[in-house]
């Protein structure tokens, strides 16, 4: 306690903590007590910051944030996600953050999107992390790995391991707050037009395929191309490519993809639970009160939920349509052809961390957690798995 509060306390004034508040109390000559509470002068006592005070009173400030997305306008699920997380602030902020949503295209371009963030342009964006990995290759990992965890790895990896922590690190140079929003699950191989049945089949492809997948791919001879989800339909249908992935059935058969390309191949190898991402612009969340800032990772967190749920029931319903195509056949890749590719994603790996210190960084945490999970995986996903096949 500070002198001004000793000199109280020696005058007969008894102090007593209630909370976050000092209450002084004192018998007077009629027998009742005074009750002084402190709130002005509370820093005399030494007890509670100015930060603290601040912190324990809710702001009614309010504001009003823009929102760009890597999607198409009304792309079913990614752009229905966002929707509803903007719709989640708003309720339980009650109206305190507003958040507009712009779909790829209406305010920038859809690949921008990491850099209209980062210049402060807007608030908020919502896209996947390998799409800026011209800028950084590390933050692949925080979207998917080929041949690596499935969403259920990825998520415990980021919410339990240091996942989240190395992600938003990678960001901070960029003036970007990263959080997870959304995950596809396990994505589909992609439509080709013509027969995969041995590695050299996929020498001199052209194929849309991002990040790590698409080095990969080079490995294996082929060329890999980057386009928005608005161009793949017109650049496969014309032949600019040769093939495609996007994402599952359900957005596939909405793009018309299975009208361009005959030979829709299984499993997505390159994709085995792709994460997306929420990014916020650092000096605007930095100028959100706390109560805010949990709105909005719990908000986010339960998108994430409401996207894997989505694309789980509404692509099963959109594949079963699929199979009765008379003029699309659904082919697994030869056991063969993911051997080769598989080998070929250690060869990138290690030629991407050699070059790279914060790859190389990433890139241990990812595979130790990994491992570390990987016998009881073994006595649980796995095994269940093999139970059911056996039956």
């Amino acid at each position: 306690m500070a002198q001004s509060g000793w000199w109280l306390v020696m005058r007969g004034w008894k102090k007593y903590e209630v909370g976050r508040s000092i209450i002084l109390m004192k018998k007077i000559k009629f027998g009742l007590d005074i009750a002084v509470i402190i709130f002005v002068i509370i820093g005399l006592s030494g007890c509670l910051t100015d930060n603290e005070v601040s912190s324990s009173v809710r702001s009614e400030e309010k504001f009003q944030w823009k929102l760009v997305t890597a999607w198409p306008p009304n792309l079913p699920i990614n752009h229905d996600t966002v929707e509803k997380f903007a719709e989640d602030v708003a309720t339980m902020s009650q109206g305190r953050l507003k958040i507009t949503v712009y779909a790829g295209g209406e305010l920038i371009p859809a690949l921008q999107t990491f850099d209209a963030v980062s210049q402060g342009s807007v608030e908020m964006g919502h896209g996947a992390a390998y799409y800026w990995a011209g800028k950084i290759p590390e933050a692949q990992f925080f979207s998917t790995v080929p041949f690596g965890m499935t969403q259920n790895g990825a998520w415990a990896w980021i919410y339990g391991g240091d996942g989240l922590d190395l992600w938003q690190e990678l960001y901070k140079p960029f003036g970007v707050v990263p959080f997870p929003l959304g995950n596809t699950g396990i994505q589909m191989g992609g439509w080709f037009n013509k027969k995969i049945e041995k590695i050299d089949d996929l020498k001199g492809l052209k194929m849309r395929i991002p990040g790590l997948g698409g080095k990969v791919l080079a490995k294996a001879g082929g060329n890999p191309v980057l386009y928005d989800a608005s161009e793949v339909y017109s650049a496969l249908e014309r032949g600019v490519i040769d093939a495609t992935e996007w994402v599952g059935p359900l957005h596939d058969v909405r793009m018309g993809l299975d009208r361009a390309a005959k030979y829709y191949y299984f499993p997505g190898w390159h994709e085995p639970g792709t994460q997306l991402e929420l990014i916020i612009n650092e000096e605007a969340w930095n100028s959100l009160p706390e109560d805010l800032k949990v709105i909005v990772k719990a908000a986010a967190a339960s998108a994430s939920l409401y996207m894997f749920g989505q694309s789980e029931v509404l692509n099963a319903e959109a594949f079963n349509l699929l199979k009765e195509k008379q003029h699309v056949e659904i082919l697994e890749f030869p056991p063969q052809v993911l051997s080769y590719l598989s080998g070929f994603t250690e060869e990138v790996m290690l030629e991407e961390a050699s070059n790279n210190e914060k790859f190389d960084k990433v890139l241990k945490s990812y595979q130790k957690f990994r491992d570390k999970r990987k016998d009881f995986e073994q006595v649980t996903d796995r095994a269940y798995k093999k139970a059911l096949e056996d039956r």
